[in-house]
């Protein structure tokens, strides 16, 4: 019993070494495939020499056989050397050197011949139909474009598929700019603005004096419109996004010209005709003597109902030009 069990521990002992040189041969190989692929990435080349000695260790079915070891297998054979001495002297199969040379006889390239591969689901024709889909209707998402597809193509097709294929399409996902919409009367009057204007010289748009309001939102505004939590944290008071319905706001008015900046005026709540004079009376006309110096100069500023108003346009005929906005 005991002669039996150490002849059992002895076999075992044996199989051990065996299992590491195969480990090892595998680790090889894999490393020898990543060298490989780094290798053509940067463009390196090797040697015949190097292929040479990389050909001892088996290649991985599908593995391409470099272009230079290809001609050197082509220019032996043109030599009158057998495909069996080849193979020796390369260290390759016999069958991988026959059908080089096969393919030589046939197209007299050694080229690598494309491998077929699995198709696309959509095909150049369906590509330009959802190209043309996808300009139509700019603004649609991922999740409806896809469900026109499968109803249009008749096809099994999911999100991800629709992402490559508008990738393909030499299309891709941005987030679309604001812009204020202009319609065909503002378009208009604006090109004629622009085109009554187009004679002016450098000096003549040195004497406008430029103005604008805006408004800024004080306590809250959109703050917290993204937060760094943790998925357990979405209850956290910290991490709600804050915003009240009305938040408070201030009007802010300035003006500015070729010579500088004018003043800054900051008041609270809405305007009107009566509160925009004010400011024209105590902002304005100050700025203007400041920057000019007595030189004349034509103000500028929007179509606002207090500045379109009656009383306005009456206040400025008499003391200042006003230049004509298109908008």
């Amino acid at each position: 019993m005991r002669a039996t069990h150490s002849k059992k521990v002895g076999t075992g002992s044996n199989k051990r070494p065996e299992k590491l040189n195969v480990h090892i041969r595998n680790s090889w190989r894999t490393n020898l495939q990543l060298i490989r692929s780094i290798g053509n990435m940067i463009g390196y080349k090797k040697s015949l020499s190097e292929w040479q000695c990389l050909s001892e260790v088996k290649m991985g079915r599908g593995s391409p056989i470099p272009p230079m070891l290809r001609r050197k297998i082509v220019e032996q054979y043109q030599k009158g050397v057998s495909q069996r001495k080849i193979a020796k002297s390369l260290k390759l199969s016999s069958s991988t050197v026959h059908n080089i040379i096969q393919r030589f006889r046939e197209s007299g390239t050694i080229s690598v011949r494309k491998g077929q591969g699995r198709k696309t689901i959509l095909d150049a024709r369906d590509l330009r139909a959802l190209r043309r889909h996808c300009i139509t209707y700019r603004n649609a998402t991922v999740m409806e474009i896809t469900t026109w597809a499968q109803e249009y193509f008749q096809k099994t097709l999911s999100v991800n598929t629709i992402h490559r294929a508008i990738r393909r399409c030499r299309l891709k996902l941005y987030r679309s700019k604001k812009k204020p919409y202009l319609n065909m009367i503002q378009k208009r009057r604006c090109f004629l603005w622009a085109k009554a204007h187009l004679k002016w010289t450098v000096a003549k748009w040195k004497t406008v004096l430029w103005s604008d309001e805006s408004k800024f939102e004080v306590l809250f505004g959109k703050l917290g419109r993204h937060v760094i939590r943790t998925k357990e944290d979405k209850d956290n008071p910290s991490c709600y996004q804050r915003s009240v319905q009305k938040p408070a706001s201030l009007m802010v008015w300035g003006c500015m010209s070729a010579c500088g900046m004018g003043s800054l005026h900051i008041w609270k709540g809405t305007i009107n005709a009566e509160r925009y004079i004010q400011v024209l009376e105590q902002h304005m006309l100050p700025s203007r003597c400041c920057l000019f110096q007595g030189r004349p100069c034509i103000f500028q500023h929007d179509n606002a109902r207090p500045h379109t108003a009656s009383i306005t346009t009456s206040w400025l005929r008499r003391r200042i030009r006003v230049l004509k906005w298109p908008a």
